[in-house]
């Protein structure tokens, strides 16, 4: 079975990143038994400019897009979302967060292995776009990160801490560098790039294709 590595790049406070997310677990399931899948979750900030309190959510997306489009994209997006299982609730979001310690979260998760970050990844879009808690407050962070089977007091004294910021900032930097200007942004196997929130029909056929190319180039090897 050809084992194919997907860095997706996103920031947990971009909905359409969730729904690409609930689409990739689609098309993972749906390939299973023909391909491996192995997915690193890659950050990126949307809002780099926010303080670390976060500001006022709906007068942040009021001003950057102007209501009717907004409401044009909640309701897409809602309707969306229940295709795949998500629950947006958008009028629950009061604070749009500064997501650079979620990322920080997101990095020691997957120091600890592809499914705890794959939990705490899921916890902190669930929390954000489902629930309306604030992820950039600590203490909420710090509950995504135990019921992913983190330990409390370890992440707890690390986010008080500066830790891995620069981390996350250079990989943030790297990902604009090599061209990745919006999210959700998926590079297969650091050679094929797909962009956007695609339906997992999109996804699918991908992954068939790279696994059938790579199995060409071992038999041509072998």
């Amino acid at each position: 079975m050809e084992r194919i590595v997907i860095d997706v790049v996103s920031d947990m406070v971009c909905p359409w990143c969730y729904l690409g997310k609930a689409r990739l677990d689609l098309a993972i399931a749906e390939v299973q038994d023909e391909v491996s899948v192995d997915v690193n979750w890659r950050p990126y900030r949307l809002n780099p400019d926010y303080p670390p309190e976060g500001v006022d959510q709906k007068a942040a997306l009021e001003e950057k897009l102007g209501k009717e489009r907004l409401e044009q994209a909640h309701t897409t997006l809602t309707q969306l979302g229940k295709e795949v299982g998500i629950h947006y609730d958008f009028d629950a979001i009061k604070i749009g967060p500064n997501t650079l310690d979620a990322h920080r979260l997101s990095l020691w998760a997957h120091a600890e292995g592809r499914e705890v970050q794959e939990k705490v990844v899921n916890g902190l879009f669930k929390a954000n776009f489902e629930e309306g808690r604030n992820i950039g407050d600590h203490a909420v962070l710090t509950d995504v990160a135990e019921k992913a089977g983190m330990d409390r007091a370890v992440v707890s004294r690390l986010l008080a801490s500066d830790a891995d910021k620069d981390t996350v900032l250079a990989e943030i930097d790297a990902a604009q560098q090599m061209g990745v200007s919006g999210v959700p942004f998926f590079i297969l196997d650091q050679k094929y790039a797909i962009s956007g929130a695609q339906t997992p029909d999109v996804l699918i056929a991908a992954l068939r294709d790279i696994a059938k190319m790579k199995a060409e180039e071992h038999r041509a090897m072998n």
